[in-house]
């Protein structure tokens, strides 16, 4: 039986990051385990005080995706095993702007990673939206720091600011800028790169106490293996002790005597030996008979000119059974060059069409879908072209970064259906 500091969380406002920060260096170092909550404290499943682990630190809630969040188990040594293999992996602990919000596992990692480093993490003022003004007066604040400079941020955050000069300034400021929550498009990974900007694409989850998986490659004592499905299974130091409340869940296993998390995803592993994730097994469209992967037909989409980013989901449709729909977000006009530097890769569309259409769909390059097609002919096999083109001016989300592709598929079928 462990003792009862271990068995009973203590709940943490995430809004209050002086205590939060203050309840997880009391974890780390064997006091009482936190759940951290944003609204309301998290309501807590029927569980057995001896399952929980006694160097239980930290229990955080799951994305969701499936729609039922789970409540991870994060003991001490798999956070400080996460946290430690990532300095190592960037270049050494440094100083870390906190850009997300402090309740998810990336936004809590930049506040233990800011312990082991003995920094204080400089914060982005998050009462009001994102925006690149707020973001580069928080960059400033970490350029007066010595040593690395890092941050963590999702995708649609790089996104934006890539498109303004100010935000490209600031994002160059930074050693490393992990990005997650969400796939990195090879066009934004290129255009971040054009404009001198490091960024580092991180694969991980709750489970394995944030991201394990660099640009394709390992942290340190993290083995990473597929099934024979393709399914990705994870396993190492930063892996949960399991979900709290759920002792028999299936997705903690046992391979090769290894223990192992058995993810959602679909993944492959390059020439070059690095993991290349394909995306969850849920989304797979089958499509006219064949089996489409989201991410190839996104990554594709991204890389059209103007487009800031693409999501695919499937439709019923009676010939195909179910038809490719491609979201698409129109991205602003690369931003003018500073002086003395390059102009950075322009993301404006073909010459004598709108970046900005005034209404989502008008002017917009790519909303005639034959036109998508024809562009994207020859980078996809026929079948994962897409059919059908909806144009929003933003996804929505059902977490930091991450698409809510069950409600851009409903607003797909009702297009559909009109």
């Amino acid at each position: 039986m462990p003792p009862s500091s271990r068995a009973e969380l203590r709940p943490v406002d995430a809004g209050n990051l002086a205590t939060l920060t203050a309840a997880l260096a009391e974890a780390l170092a064997g006091g009482p385990p936190l759940i951290p909550y944003a609204a309301a404290p998290l309501p807590l499943p029927p569980h057995d005080p001896a399952s929980v682990p006694r160097d239980l630190a930290l229990v955080v809630g799951t994305s969701g995706s499936t729609g039922v969040a789970k409540l991870a188990m994060l003991t001490a040594g798999s956070l400080v095993a996460s946290a430690d293999a990532t300095h190592e992996r960037l270049g050494g602990p440094g100083t870390w702007l906190l850009a997300l919000p402090a309740g998810h596992i990336a936004g809590l990692q930049v506040l233990i990673r800011s312990l082991r480093a003995g920094r204080a993490p400089v914060v982005l003022d998050r009462t009001s939206s994102f925006s690149p003004s707020a973001f580069a007066e928080a960059a400033a604040r970490v350029a007066a720091e010595p040593g690395p400079r890092y941050t963590a941020l999702v995708p649609t955050q790089i996104g934006r600011l890539l498109a303004t000069g100010e935000g490209v300034a600031a994002l160059r400021r930074f050693d490393a800028v992990l990005a997650g929550g969400a796939a990195l498009s090879p066009a934004l990974r290129a255009s971040a790169t054009a404009a001198g900007v490091r960024v580092v694409a991180t694969y991980g989850m709750s489970e394995t106490a944030g991201g394990c998986v660099y640009d394709g490659v390992p942290l340190r004592d993290t083995v990473v293996a597929l099934a024979d499905d393709g399914r990705i299974e994870l396993s190492g130091p930063t892996l949960a002790s399991g979900y709290l409340g759920q002792p028999d869940a299936t997705a903690f296993t046992m391979r090769s005597g290894r223990r192992c998390f058995a993810t959602d995803d679909l993944g492959e592993f390059a020439d070059d030996g690095r993991l290349r994730v394909l995306g969850r097994r849920d989304d797979v469209i089958i499509t006219g008979g064949y089996k489409v992967h989201p991410r190839v037909v996104e990554d594709a989409a991204a890389g059209l000119p103007g487009v800031r980013a693409a999501v695919a989901v499937a439709v019923p449709d009676p010939e195909w059974g179910m038809a490719i729909t491609l979201a698409l977000v129109p991205a602003p006009p690369a931003p003018p060059p500073l002086p003395g530097e390059p102009a950075l890769p322009s993301e404006t569309p073909p010459p004598g069409e709108s970046a900005l259409p005034s209404e989502p769909g008008g002017s917009f390059a790519w909303s005639d879908p034959a036109r998508v097609r024809e562009a994207l002919r020859g980078e996809l096999a026929p079948y994962a072209l897409p059919r059908t083109v909806l144009v929003l001016p933003a996804l929505p989300e059902r977490g930091p970064g991450k698409p809510d592709r069950a409600a851009i598929a409903a607003l797909a079928r009702e297009r559909a259906e009109r």
